[in-house]
C-alpha cells in the first residue's frame, strides 16, 4: 500500500516534501512531525553509520538493512536512494528486488559510474546515456509491484553540460522510468526550463542540498515551477550535528548538561517519542498468569 499511497501523493497538485532520512528514530521524527513520506538517503547512512562522506562506500545490502529497521517502525511511503543500482543491468535486477522486499516505495537510479559520490561534488564520472537506458528498463521487468516507482537520476549537468543532461533525460524518460530526477540544476533558468520541457509527461524531483549547486527554494516556490516532489536529502543529518556540536561544547565546558537540558528530551519525553508505554503494554498481555 505504501508504494500505491507514494504515486497518489506525488500525483496530487500539492508538492510532496520528502526530508531525508537515515534509520528508524528519523523515520519516527519524519513520521511525528506529519511529512506524508521520507527519503532514505545514502549520503545520510554513509554520514551517520561511517563518519565518512557520501563517496560510494555504502553497499547494497547496508541500506537494504536500513529500509527493514524503517519498516519496523512505520509504514510511511519510503524513497530509497540506490546510488547506481550497484554495478550494472542484472545488479540494478537484484538491488530492485531487494529493496522492495524490505519495503521501498520508490528506487532511485542514476547515471554515474562506481564509485559514485555526492551529486554535489566535482570529479564525478558517468556511464553512457544507453547502459543507463538498459539499467532502467531493467529495473522495471525486475520490480514485483507495478506501484513500485522507479526514479531515474542524471548527474549530467555537471560532466556534460545541460544540454546533455536534458538530451539523457529524455531518454530516460522514454525508457519508462517513473519519476526525473536531473540533479544540480545550477541556476533558476535550467530549473525552469527542465520543467518547462516535461510538464504533463512526467514528474520531476528538486534535491535541496545546503551548500550544493542548486539554489535553496522553498516548497512552495518549486511547487509553481512544476516539481512534484522536493527533497531534502541530508538537511536533518546536517541540524543533528551542528546541535551535537553545541551540545558537546556545553558539556565540555560546564561538565554538565543543565544548561542544555531546554534543548533536550528528558528520559520521559523520549520514552514517549518511542512508545514505550504501549510496547510494555503489549508485552504483559504475554505474560505467565
Amino acid at each position: 500500500m505504501h508504494a500505491q499511497s507514494l504515486r497518489q501523493l506525488i500525483a496530487k497538485p500539492e508538492i510532496l516534501v520528502a526530508p531525508g532520512g537515515y534509520d528508524a528514530l528519523s523515520a519516527v521524527l519524519i513520521e511525528q512531525a506529519q511529512f506524508d513520506a521520507m527519503y532514505l538517503s545514502g549520503a545520510s547512512i554513509a554520514y551517520t553509520r561511517f563518519g565518512r562522506p557520501d563517496i560510494g562506500l555504502v553497499s547494497m545490502n547496508e541500506v537494504a538493512d536500513v529500509i527493514s529497521q524503517i519498516r519496523e517502525r512505520t509504514e510511511l511511503p519510503l524513497i530509497v536512494d540506490a546510488d547506481t543500482g550497484f554495478g550494472n543491468a542484472i545488479n540494478v535486477q537484484r538491488t530492485v528486488r531487494l529493496f522492495e522486499r524490505c519495503g521501498a516505495s520508490a528506487i532511485q537510479i542514476e547515471d554515474q559510474q562506481m564509485p559514485k559520490r555526492c551529486g554535489h561534488l566535482k570529479g564525478k564520472t558517468l556511464v553512457s546515456k544507453d547502459d543507463m537506458v538498459g539499467k532502467i528498463q531493467s529495473a522495471i521487468d525486475a520490480r514485483m509491484n507495478e506501484q513500485t516507482m522507479i526514479v531515474a537520476r542524471t548527474d549530467a549537468i555537471a560532466v556534460e553540460g545541460f544540454d546533455s543532461a536534458i538530451e539523457r533525460a529524455v531518454a530516460y524518460y522514454q525508457a519508462g522510468a517513473d519519476m526525473l530526477f536531473i540533479e544540480a540544476p545550477e541556476s533558476h533558468q535550467q530549473m525552469l526550463a527542465m520543467n518547462e520541457l516535461f510538464s504533463g509527461k512526467i514528474p520531476l524531483l528538486a534535491n535541496m542540498v545546503e551548500g550544493g549547486s542548486t539554489p535553496i527554494e522553498s516548497a512552495t516556490y518549486l511547487k509553481n515551477m512544476g516539481y512534484s516532489l522536493v527533497l531534502f536529502p541530508g538537511a536533518l543529518v546536517r541540524a543533528h550535528a551542528f546541535m551535537a556540536q553545541e551540545f558537546l561544547s556545553s558539556l565540555k565546558q560546564s561538565g554538565n548538561t543543565k544548561p542544555f537540558q531546554s534543548k533536550m528530551l528528558n528520559l520521559t519525553q523520549l520514552n514517549e517519542l518511542l512508545g514505550t508505554d504501549d510496547i510494555l503494554a503489549n508485552g504483559r498481555k504475554y505474560q505467565g498468569r
